[in-house]
C-alpha cells in the first residue's frame, strides 16, 4: 500500500470555486452563521437559523487545527488530503486581506524549531487577561449539560478496514514512524505557511497572540472536530467559554468517528450530528463558500441524499415521532435536517433555508399560512421536480379554514391537495378519540408488488389514525391502500398513494397518528416510500420485533 498523496487537487475535492468574494470595497467581509435556539424553553427541539455578520479581516485569526501529514486512522489521512487543498484556499484568501493564521499542528513543534511562526508565537507578549486554564484541554462547557453528547468515540473512531488498517501500520513503522504517541511530524505540506504566519499547539501562546493583535473573531478548521477542535487548549471550547466570536467552518473538518458504534450511522452522519451539538451549545458554524464562493467542501465518498423534515402540526405529535424515526433508521443513508414550525406564531416556520439543498421533503404541516417568501420556498422545492413524501395532515398544509381570512403578507395554497399531491381532502370519518373504532387498512390488490408496500407483514393493518375523506383521487394518482372504520363497510376510503408532480414523485398518505409510528408496518411503509420517491431499492428494515 502506498501512502495516499498521489491524487490530483482536481480528484481530491468537488467544490467549484468561483471567483466571487464575501469582502467589500472597505475591506470588510460578510460571514453567514448557523446556530440553534430551541423552539421553546426545554422542548429539547432546534430551530436551524442564520444570521449575517460584518467582520473586519484584521480582527479575524484563522486557527488550523491538527492537520496533520500522517494519522494512524488511513481513511482520516485520505480524508485530510481532500480537505486540505480547500483550507488552503482559505487561508490564502483571508491572509491576503490581512486576516491572521495560526498553524496548530499539535505535538509538532519540534519540527517547525526556530521558524518565523514559531518565533512569533514564542515571543508574543503575556496577555493580563489571560485565562486560568487557557492551557488545558477542555472536556466540555456548562452548556453542553443540557443537551446528551451524540457519539459513542471511545474506541478512538478509526473507520478502517482491519486488515487495512494493519497494512498501513506495517507501512508507518517502516517509515520510522512512532505508533504509540502518533505518527504525525508535521503539518500535511498541501498547506502553505508562510512568513507572516504563527504555529503554536499551546493554548496561552494562541491567546497571546490573538490579545496582542486584537483579535475577537476567530474561525476554526481541520480535525477533529469531536476531539481537537472542540477540545485543544485553542478549540472551541476554549475559545468560546473565554469570550471570542469563534465559528466553525463546518465543510472543512471531519470526525473521529466509527459507524460500528453508536448511534450506528455513517462516518459523515456522524459528523452531522457533532457539528449539531455544536451548533447548540459550543458555537455556531459556517460553509467555506460563504467567503470563497462556489459550493461547500464534500467528501467524495458522501454520497447521501438530503431529506429535510418540515413538521409544523399540533395533534399527532410528529415533532417527536419522525425525529425518533430518522434517529434510528435514517442515518447510514441520508443526510437529514429537521425545520420545525414556530411555537409562538403559526404563520411561521423558521430554517426553511434547509430546503435550498433538499433532494427529498418529507412533510408534516397543518393550515399554516405563511409569508409569501417561506411559502415560495415549497414552491421551488416542487417546481424543480424535487420529491415530496406527506404525512396526514398535509393535504391541508396551507390551506386555511374555509372561513379564515388570509392576512396582508401571508400566502395560501388552496390548490396544493388536488394538484401535488392529487387528493382532495374534505374532512374525516368520526373514528376519533378515546375508544372509536380503528382504521383497518389493507393494499389493493393492484398494487400488491408496489415497493412501497414491500415487506409488510400483515395483510390487515388497524391503526389509530381517524379516516380521512379523500375522494375522489385526481385519475393522474396510483392507489396504494384503502381504509375503512373498523366494522363499517360503508366507508371505504383511499389511505395511501403516488403521484407525479412536474415529473418529480409524491407520496401521500393519510396515517401518521402518534399511534401509528408504533406499528412496524407503517414504517415499513415510510422507509420504502422515502427510498422509492428518491429512486433507490430500499434494503431490508430492521426494526425490533
Amino acid at each position: 500500500m502506498k501512502l495516499p498523496g498521489t491524487w490530483s487537487v482536481a480528484a481530491l475535492f468537488t467544490a467549484i470555486l468561483i471567483p466571487v468574494s464575501s469582502f467589500s470595497d472597505d475591506g470588510l467581509f460578510k460571514i453567514s452563521k448557523r446556530y440553534r435556539v430551541e423552539t421553546r424553553s426545554e422542548s429539547g427541539l432546534y430551530h436551524a437559523l442564520t444570521r449575517t455578520e460584518t467582520w473586519k479581516p484584521k480582527a479575524t485569526a484563522i486557527i488550523v487545527c491538527d492537520v496533520w501529514d500522517v494519522h494512524h486512522c488511513l481513511n482520516a489521512v485520505r480524508r485530510v488530503k481532500q480537505l486540505a487543498p480547500r483550507i488552503n484556499d482559505l487561508l490564502t484568501h483571508m491572509r491576503q486581506r490581512g486576516a491572521f493564521v495560526i498553524h496548530a499542528p499539535s505535538s509538532c513543534m519540534e519540527f517547525y524549531k526556530g521558524q518565523p511562526g514559531r518565533q512569533r508565537a514564542l515571543s508574543a507578549p503575556q496577555a493580563k487577561n489571560l485565562p486560568v486554564d487557557i492551557g488545558n484541554w477542555c472536556t466540555s462547557i456548562p452548556a453542553e449539560e443540557k443537551g446528551k453528547y451524540p457519539l459513542d468515540q471511545s474506541d478512538g473512531g478509526v473507520d478502517d478496514d482491519p486488515d487495512e488498517n494493519q497494512q498501513w501500520h506495517a507501512e508507518l513503522r517502516a517509515m520510522g514512524r512512532d505508533m504509540k504517541y502518533g505518527p504525525w511530524k508535521r503539518q500535511i505540506d498541501i498547506i502553505e505557511i508562510h512568513d507572516q504566519d504563527a504555529i503554536s499547539d499551546n493554548g496561552v501562546e494562541v491567546w497571546n497572540m490573538l490579545e496582542h493583535r486584537q483579535i475577537k473573531n476567530v474561525l476554526l478548521v481541520g480535525v477533529h472536530t469531536n476531539m481537537c477542535v472542540l477540545g485543544r487548549p485553542f478549540g472551541l471550547r476554549q475559545m468560546a467559554k473565554n469570550g471570542k466570536n469563534v465559528v466553525l467552518v463546518r465543510d472543512l473538518t471531519d470526525t473521529m468517528y466509527n459507524p460500528a458504534r453508536w448511534p450506528h450511522v455513517s462516518h459523515f452522519t456522524g459528523t452531522d450530528l457533532i457539528v449539531e451539538h455544536i451548533e447548540k451549545f459550543v458555537c455556531p458554524t459556517v460553509t467555506s463558500d460563504s467567503i470563497l464562493g462556489g459550493a461547500p467542501l464534500h467528501f467524495q465518498n458522501d454520497r447521501r441524499p438530503h431529506i429535510v423534515f418540515v413538521i409544523a402540526e399540533d395533534l399527532y405529535e410528529t415533532k417527536r415521532s419522525l425525529p425518533a424515526f430518522a434517529a434510528q433508521h435514517l442515518g447510514k443513508h441520508f443526510r437529514y435536517s429537521f425545520v420545525f414550525g414556530s411555537e409562538t406564531d403559526r404563520g411561521d416556520i423558521p430554517g426553511l433555508e434547509a430546503l435550498d439543498d433538499a433532494d427529498l421533503l418529507v412533510l408534516s404541516v397543518r393550515r399554516r399560512i405563511l409569508p409569501g417568501p417561506q411559502l415560495d420556498r415549497f414552491r421551488a422545492h416542487l417546481e424543480a421536480g424535487k420529491p415530496l413524501v406527506a404525512l396526514r395532515t398535509s393535504s391541508h398544509a396551507f390551506a386555511p379554514r374555509h372561513d379564515e381570512e388570509v392576512p396582508d403578507g401571508r400566502a395560501a395554497w388552496r390548490e396544493f391537495d388536488p394538484e401535488v399531491l392529487g387528493g382532495s381532502y374534505h374532512g374525516h370519518h368520526s373514528n376519533h378519540g378515546k375508544g372509536a373504532p380503528k382504521t383497518e387498512v389493507h393494499v389493493v390488490p393492484t398494487a400488491s408488488h408496489h415497493p412501497i408496500v414491500a415487506g409488510m407483514r400483515s395483510e390487515k393493518l388497524f391503526a389509530p389514525s381517524s379516516l380521512y375523506k379523500v375522494t375522489p383521487l385526481a385519475k393522474t394518482t396510483k392507489l396504494l391502500m384503502m381504509g375503512r372504520v373498523a366494522g363499517d363497510d360503508s366507508s371505504p376510503e383511499p389511505v395511501a398513494w403516488t403521484h407525479l408532480y412536474r415529473g418529480a414523485r409524491v407520496f401521500y398518505t393519510s396515517l401518521g397518528h402518534t399511534g401509528d409510528f408504533a406499528l412496524r408496518d407503517f414504517q415499513q411503509l415510510l422507509w420504502n416510500a422515502i427510498f422509492w420517491s428518491l429512486q433507490r431499492d430500499a434494503p431490508e428494515l430492521a426494526v425490533p420485533e
